[in-house]
C-alpha cells in the first residue's frame, strides 16, 4: 500500500507468485470486507495481515465495502473487483489488465481507482457507486493468442457473475471491447460490450472529449470566467501549445481535437509503432509545424518539463510527486490519466502553491462513463433525460455538464483557499453519500452476504 505501518509480506508477492501460492493451500477465491465499525476482516486467517496493512493505510483506502479476488485457474495471475462506495447504486468501473511488480500494486491501484470513480460517478450525476476491476498480466507479459484471451476474459466474466452484482464492469486499460464480448458471455454485470450485441462500445473518444471541455473551462477560468456564464470563446485553444503525455486510444482523440480547435501539440508515447502511426497520420492533416509525436522509453517522466500553456497526462496515473512538479513548465495540468496526483493532499498543495491549476481527473474524465452509464435504458436520437443525456454533459449551459461542474469547482477551491482537487473531493464525497432513489444501499447488503456466505470457499 502506499502507507504500509503494518507490514505484510505477501504484499511484496508478485501476482504470479501469490497465485501459486494460494493455489498450494488451495484457497481459490479471497475477500476483505469492511465491517460497520469500520474494521477491515479477511476471508482466510492466513490474509489477516493483509487486512491490517489495509486498515492502517492513511492514503488510498478508506472503509472500501468489498475487495475481491479470484485466482485464475488458467493462468499464474489474480482477477480482481474493488468496490469503494454503493450509497448511489452499485460500483461502477472499467477493468484493466496490467503489469504488478508486486501484489500490493496491483491492491494499491485497485483501491485508488475505485475511490475514483466514487468521486467521478458522483460528480457526473449519475446512479452509481465507484468500484473498479484488476486482472493482473502473467509474468510473460500481455496475451496475444485470440483463444487464451477468450478463455481468460470468460473466466473474469464467471467471477463477476459470482459477485451477484455489487460490481459492474467496463473497459479500461489493457482491455478492448472484444475483450468485453468475452466478460459478456458470462455475466450480464458488465457495459461497453460492443454495439453490434447492443452496448456503447469503445468509450475512448467521449472521454476525450471531457477533457477538452475541462481544458477549455480552465483556461476560461485564468481568464476571468465563472460559474453560470454561457460557451467560452470559440478560440480559447487558438495557439495554445499543450502537451499531451500518452497517444493511445483517449490521447489520439484527444490530440486531433485539440488540432481541430487550432491548438499546437506535442505529444509522447512508449509504442514505436503508435507513434509512427499517430505522427504520420495527424501530420498529414494538420502539418508537422502543429503537431509531433516523440517517443520516448517507459517511465520516462520528462516530457512532464517541457514548456507548454497545457500539459495533459493520458498515460498511466500517480505521475505528478514533488519531484515532477518542481520541475513543470505550464500553468495548466488537465489531463485524461486517473489518479494522476501520487499524493493527493500532498501534490495538490503544490501544485497550487507553485501557481498550476490542476484538474482533478475525476472532474474532467468522466464522459467514458457516461457514455456507458446507461447502456440498460436502450438510445434514443436526442435523450431528454437530463442525467442521462450525453450531449448535455458536452455542454456549456447545463449546470451539472463537465464544463460548469468545472468552473464550480475552481471557484470552490478559490474561495476556500484550497487546492482544486480537495474542492472536487469535497463536492463529489457530499453527493456520494446520498441513497440510489429506488433501491438504497443495495450494494452493502449484497456484499454483507457475499461476506457471511460461502462465496470465498465456492
Amino acid at each position: 500500500m502506499s502507507v504500509d505501518p503494518v507490514h505484510s509480506p505477501l504484499l511484496d508477492h508478485s501476482p504470479a507468485e501469490l497465485a501459486r501460492e494460494l493455489r498450494a493451500q488451495g484457497i481459490r477465491r479471497f475477500c476483505f470486507t469492511t465491517t460497520t465499525e469500520g474494521e477491515v476482516a479477511a476471508s482466510h486467517p492466513s490474509l489477516a495481515t493483509i487486512a491490517q496493512a489495509l486498515q492502517a493505510d492513511g492514503v488510498d483506502f478508506d472503509r472500501h465495502e468489498g475487495l475481491f479476488f479470484e485466482v485464475s485457474a488458467i493462468e499464474d495471475l489474480i482477477h480482481g473487483a474493488f468496490v469503494h462506495r454503493s450509497r448511489r447504486g452499485q460500483g461502477q468501473g472499467g477493468t484493466r489488465f496490467w503489469s504488478y511488480r508486486r501484489f500490493g500494486d496491483m491492491l494499491n491501484d485497485g483501491v485508488r481507482l475505485s475511490k475514483g470513480m466514487t468521486h467521478k460517478n458522483a460528480l457526473a450525476g449519475i446512479w452509481w457507486g465507484g468500484g473498479k476491476g484488476v486482472i493482473t498480466r502473467p509474468e510473460r507479459g500481455d496475451i496475444k493468442d485470440p483463444a487464451l484471451r477468450r478463455a481468460l476474459f470468460n473466466e473474469y466474466g464467471r467471477f463477476i457473475s459470482s459477485l451477484r452484482g455489487c460490481y459492474i464492469t467496463a473497459e479500461d486499460v489493457g482491455t478492448n471491447t472484444v475483450d468485453m464480448g468475452h466478460i459478456a458471455d458470462e455475466t450480464r454485470f458488465i457495459t461497453c460490450i460492443p454495439k453490434a450485441r447492443g452496448g456503447s462500445g469503445n468509450p475512448s473518444s467521449a472521454t476525450a472529449l471531457g477533457v477538452v471541455r475541462g481544458l477549455e473551462a480552465a483556461f476560461a477560468y485564468q481568464s476571468g470566467a465563472r460559474e453560470g456564464e454561457g460557451a467560452p470563446d470559440a478560440a480559447q485553444l487558438q495557439g495554445k501549445h499543450v502537451v499531451v503525455q500518452g497517444a493511445g486510444h483517449v490521447g489520439e482523440v484527444i490530440i486531433t481535437l485539440l488540432l481541430e480547435a487550432g491548438a499546437r501539440v506535442t505529444a509522447t508515447d512508449i509504442n514505436a509503432e503508435r507513434v509512427k502511426a499517430v505522427e504520420e497520420r495527424l501530420q498529414g492533416r494538420f502539418g508537422a509545424e502543429r503537431v509531433q509525436v516523440v517517443l520516448t522509453e517507459p517511465g520516462d517522466l520528462s516530457p512532464l518539463s517541457w514548456t507548454c500553456d497545457a500539459l495533459c497526462p493520458a498515460a498511466m496515473g500517480a505521475v505528478l510527486n514533488p519531484e515532477t512538479i518542481s520541475s513543470l513548465q505550464s500553468t495548466i495540468v488537465c489531463g485524461a490519466a486517473n489518479n494522476q496526483l501520487q499524493d493527493p493532499a500532498r501534490d495538490g498543495e503544490t501544485l497550487r502553491t507553485k501557481g498550476v491549476l490542476y484538474m482533478p481527473d475525476f472532474l474532467v474524465n468522466r464522459m467514458g462513463i457516461v457514455n456507458c452509464a446507461n447502456e440498460q435504458y436502450g438510445y434514443v436520437g436526442d435523450d431528454p433525460s437530463q442525467d442521462s443525456s450525453y450531449s448535455r454533459h458536452l455542454g456549456y449551459d447545463w449546470p451539472q455538464s463537465v464544463y460548469q461542474t468545472s468552473l464550480r469547482v475552481l471557484a470552490r477551491a478559490e474561495a476556500d483557499g484550497a487546492h482544486p482537487h480537495a474542492a472536487a473531493v469535497a463536492l463529489a464525497e457530499e453527493l456520494s453519500l446520498e441513497l440510489h432513489p429506488i433501491w438504497g444501499h443495495r450494494g452493502a447488503a449484497i456484499i454483507e452476504g457475499l461476506s457471511r456466505g460461502d462465496w470465498s470457499r465456492s
